[in-house]
């Protein structure tokens, strides 16, 4: 492996990068770094006003035990969703000093936070005496619902390299007894429940993980989500309404079904990293059933039937760096992934980069991700391809979705 070059501190990369938002620089290296909470910073924390657990497919806090805020925001309303990571070599550290709560990294304040805020149907039950918050978690501005829990390429030990879902479900459902599967009834009360919060919630999220049964590949988690969505839809007088739906590679009669038998209005299914050869080695179910071309000419195809700036391919950002069998450098594989999204652009699908954390359980929990200055450049050339080619990301910007760097600077006219 070849020698790691110094990397450029934060500061430094702010001013070298003065063009970009510092705090979506901010955001970037705390997802990168991860962050750990003083016992002054959980302290802190209101169980009433901001949420202390959270309940989605990658991440598990006890319900008993081990409270801490969810996830954080910075003082231009910019969200960071991050946790503490057991295994971070060099985290943030949230403090809380002289009676507001900080970022702070070597004993120094790097920026004022805020703890996510609660919305009040998390303290609600529905009919059938679930709770709320194990139904839809909630980012600041939208609703985040996970169908299905679990993704069958695990069965097979062939899930993506750089998550921990399999591991992750079954942690889960050891400690919190979580079913895989939500209820649909449930789903619908929930809904209501968070739209009685006037301007607070203002999109509609669903992601699961992949169901490969049916007569066709996909065919049960696409009845899966129509089945949910319909449910999210009686909440609404329009067919329609805002939301995004996160997936597997359909084909076109499957995002055909959906969409005419629900009010979805974005589709994403993530390509995860963009070249074929690491496609291959970091996601070999993915690669095996379906194929990175036909992936790829799937999501494509979607833009018929959603249209042009509907349709977002997520990557998991770094992962292309992993060893073994990663790129060398990290200017050969900016290289490479920025020509490979300049065809999804212009094709009408935006690129939108995750921040790749190593992740407790996945294959890759002992690498290490790229440098801040990596993302940061990512993050630029992205933003820039959505603009060369006229995509609009508005069903996964800085306020319906906040886990995208890049996304953020769209903020920015």
């Amino acid at each position: 492996m070849p020698k790691r070059k110094r990397e450029l501190t934060l500061k430094e990369v702010i001013e070298k990068y003065n063009d970009a938002s510092p705090f979506t620089i901010i955001k970037a290296d705390v997802q990168r770094r991860s962050v750990i909470y003083t016992d002054r910073a959980i302290k802190a924390a209101d169980k009433n006003i901001h949420q202390l657990q959270s309940r989605g497919i990658f991440f598990s806090v006890g319900e008993k035990k081990d409270y801490f805020p969810v996830s954080l925001l910075l003082r231009d309303g910019t969200s960071i969703i991050t946790g503490p990571l057991p295994s971070a070599k060099n985290p943030y550290i949230v403090d809380y000093i002289d009676g507001k709560s900080y970022l702070t990294d070597g004993g120094k304040i790097v920026e004022e936070v805020e703890y996510w805020p609660k919305p009040d149907y998390y303290e609600k039950f529905t009919s059938k005496g679930t709770p709320m918050w194990h139904v839809a978690t909630s980012r600041p501005q939208r609703i985040d619902i996970d169908p299905y829990s679990y993704c069958h390429f695990w069965d097979t030990g062939k899930g993506c390299k750089y998550c921990n879902i399999g591991s992750n479900f079954n942690k889960n459902k050891i400690q919190n007894n979580k079913p895989a599967r939500l209820d649909s009834q449930d789903v619908y009360e929930t809904v209501k429940e968070a739209l009685k919060e006037p301007g607070s919630l203002e999109s509609i999220f669903l992601t699961a993980g992949s169901i490969l049964s049916g007569e066709e590949v996909f065919d049960d988690e696409v009845s899966l989500y129509i089945e949910i969505l319909q449910a999210i839809g009686e909440n609404f007088k329009t067919k329609k309404f805002p939301s995004q739906m996160i997936s597997s590679a359909f084909n076109e009669r499957q995002l055909q079904k959906i969409y005419e038998n629900t009010g979805i209005m974005s589709y994403t299914s993530d390509i995860e990293v963009l070249n074929e050869e690491k496609f291959n080695w970091i996601c070999p179910g993915k690669s095996k059933l379906i194929g990175y071309k036909e992936w790829k000419r799937r999501i494509f195809a979607a833009v018929d039937i959603f249209g042009r700036g509907n349709v977002d391919s997520g990557i998991v950002a770094g992962v292309e760096l992993a060893r073994p069998y990663g790129f060398e450098t990290e200017d050969e594989a900016l290289k490479v992934m920025l020509e490979e999204a300049e065809e999804f652009a212009e094709n009408g699908v935006s690129i939108v980069q995750c921040v790749w954390t190593p992740y407790p359980g996945s294959v890759f929990q002992n690498q290490e991700n790229p440098s801040l200055e990596y993302y940061v450049k990512l993050s630029r050339s992205l933003d820039n391809l959505r603009r060369k080619y006229d995509l609009n990301i508005d069903l996964d910007n800085y306020r319906r979705c906040g886990n995208h760097p890049d996304t953020d600077l769209s903020r920015v006219i």
